[in-house]
């Protein structure tokens, strides 16, 4: 027989676990409650100040591409191939489904933005969700920017500006220059 048979569980020990898991409770809940009723922070306003930015759209052909035009008049942006763009494809797949999900359609566009600092960004304006692609290394990073690079040109970026962002051709689209 051991101690813990015959002598009974320290009291004290019992009280601290006891109010540890209370305090964890009460702590969630106030910050669930906070959560809810607390107006949601805007993904625009929290996005960095762009120096270039292009609205896209991104539209599933029957041959099996996606293709990109910019949702300003409808020219093309680029076209990624069947086989090709998996990044792209994974990326628009999960907010297409976000969308899906909301009974959004795909008439809103997506805003590609590259800020001072080189960070780029996609923002879907239709349910304001911000995807900072630089978190998916600087090849996935680079397919979606070969899609702002012309918009980069057209603007005459400074060397500077411009310098911040690594330049990668990638295979997995062919932007129209």
């Amino acid at each position: 027989m051991s101690a813990l048979d015959t002598e009974p569980f320290p009291r004290s020990a019992l009280l601290a676990a006891g109010a540890l898991v209370a305090f964890s409770l009460i702590g969630t809940t106030a910050v669930r409650l906070a959560k809810l009723s607390a107006p949601e922070a805007s993904a625009v306003s929290s996005a960095p100040r762009a120096v270039a930015s292009l609205d896209l759209r991104f539209a599933d052909q029957a041959d099996g591409s996606i293709r990109i035009t910019r949702a300003a008049d409808d020219s093309l942006a680029g076209t990624v191939h069947p086989g090709e763009g998996g990044f792209i494809r994974g990326v628009m797949r999960g907010l297409a489904r976000d969308r899906i999900s909301r009974h959004i359609g795909a008439e809103p566009p997506f805003r590609l933005a590259l800020s001072g600092d080189g960070q780029l960004t996609l923002l879907d304006t239709a349910t304001g969700r911000l995807i900072d692609l630089e978190s998916f290394g600087a090849g996935n990073r680079a397919s979606f920017f070969e899609l702002l690079r012309p918009q980069l040109v057209s603007q005459q970026l400074s060397r500077e500006a411009a310098a911040t962002v690594p330049v990668q051709r990638t295979a997995y689209v062919k932007a129209a220059l």
